[in-house]
């Protein structure tokens, strides 16, 4: 019930960053500095409730170890948390870029039992494409924000040049090209790591039946012979598999190719409607 309900974000202006100074111990010191100042918001009456963090990100780039801890750490703690994500580089192109995520249930409990391994995530039934879901983000401004902007807008003095037919988007699509051709070679990477290990698990599979095979063809001669049989041997020391890689980052890869994928199809879509309308332009003038 609690994932239905619609919590908005109040955008208020930041605490002001406690300063190094001799007393300075710390993250201790930050706790108790972040403490104070939600303590200091609930009293004069100001949104204080702590629903999760944000990012700065460029192209995209966003899926990484690293925030799928910070996101279990805090969405333990609090169920409702969100990650933003800003994009800072297309927004300066003017199109706002910011996008809310969550951990999906399973990888929430991938997270809590900590079994990354291929028969752990094949249980769960975890892939690339259920690992985060997209939280919809609404913006509003209040009443007096939106006159102010009114007033700005009338009091501008730039001049509105504007081409409408620029596709100012063609150094963000070749950016996220490459980003994503460096995705692929990681992934190809990480596949090749794979097959490695599964060559040597095979090949060490095959290792130990032969040796189960040769010490029964010896124990079967030793019988015959009223011979005592060979004394039972511990096969996990002696042929211990190879550590496993981890199958999470394959997937955290994979779910970043798909985003860079996502981003390249919407630069796509409005490139071609701009390059189709230019044209239609030049045929009707010629």
């Amino acid at each position: 019930m609690l994932l239905m309900t619609r919590f908005p974000l109040d955008a208020t202006t930041p605490p002001p960053r406690i300063l190094r100074s001799a007393c300075w111990h710390g993250n201790r010191d930050k706790v108790h500095y972040q403490m104070e100042m939600m303590r200091s918001l609930r009293h004069v009456n100001i949104d204080h409730l702590h629903v999760g963090w944000y990012q700065s990100t460029l192209y995209g780039s966003f899926v990484s170890r690293a925030l799928v801890d910070s996101q279990f750490s805090y969405q333990h703690a609090i169920e409702e948390s969100v990650v933003l994500i800003y994009d800072p580089v297309k927004t300066s192109q003017g199109s706002l870029c910011l996008k809310a995520y969550r951990l999906t249930p399973k990888l929430m409990e991938i997270c809590k039992e900590k079994d990354f391994s291929a028969e752990g995530l094949k249980k769960a039934s975890l892939g690339y494409e259920n690992m985060f879901e997209e939280v919809p983000i609404v913006t509003k401004n209040s009443h007096l924000i939106n006159v102010l902007l009114w007033e700005l807008e009338d009091k501008s003095t730039v001049a509105e040049k504007h081409e409408l037919l620029n596709l100012s988007s063609s150094s963000h699509m070749e950016k996220s090209l490459q980003m994503l051709m460096d995705r692929v070679d990681d992934m190809s990477q990480d596949i090749v790591k794979y097959n490695n290990y599964c060559r040597s698990l095979s090949k060490q599979q095959q290792q130990k039946h032969q040796y189960i095979q040769r010490r029964q063809q010896e124990n079967t001669q030793r019988q015959s012979r009223g011979e005592p049989q060979i004394p039972e041997e511990d096969l996990s020391k002696m042929f211990k598999p190879p550590p496993q890689p981890p199958r999470m980052d394959t997937l955290l890869i994979a779910s970043q190719i798909n985003t860079y994928c996502q981003t390249i199809k919407e630069l796509t879509s409005q490139n071609l409607g701009k390059l189709f309308m230019a044209e239609a332009l030049q045929e009707s003038s010629s």
